[in-house]
């Protein structure tokens, strides 16, 4: 078993060879991320049920859904509702206000 040295660890006891921790943020808790993961579930669905009862178009338009999904949450994103967003900062700091 190799052995760890403690030497050179920082107040909080972690060992010197860890990563700086990450700032705290949101996991993707944003409007951007629900809207695209909604969108694309359906649309995986719709494709999915398409298959087994074996209807191509029906498969191809939950392809459709997944793909303006994906376009969906991009745009909103951009939009700034995604993380690290104008929208969602603004959304945080009211909620930690109440």
């Amino acid at each position: 078993m190799a052995e760890q040295s403690t030497e050179g660890t920082e107040s909080t006891g972690a060992l010197a060879w860890l990563p700086p921790s990450a700032p705290p943020s949101n996991h993707g808790h944003t409007v951007a991320a629900w809207t695209t993961t909604i969108v694309v579930l359906v649309g995986a669905l719709v494709s999915a049920l398409a298959v087994v009862f074996a209807v191509v178009w029906l498969f191809w338009v939950g392809l459709g859904v997944v793909l303006v999904g994906v376009v969906t949450g991009k745009v909103l994103q951009v939009l700034g509702y995604g993380q690290g967003g104008v929208n969602t900062l603004a959304r945080q700091a009211g909620a930690r206000a109440h």
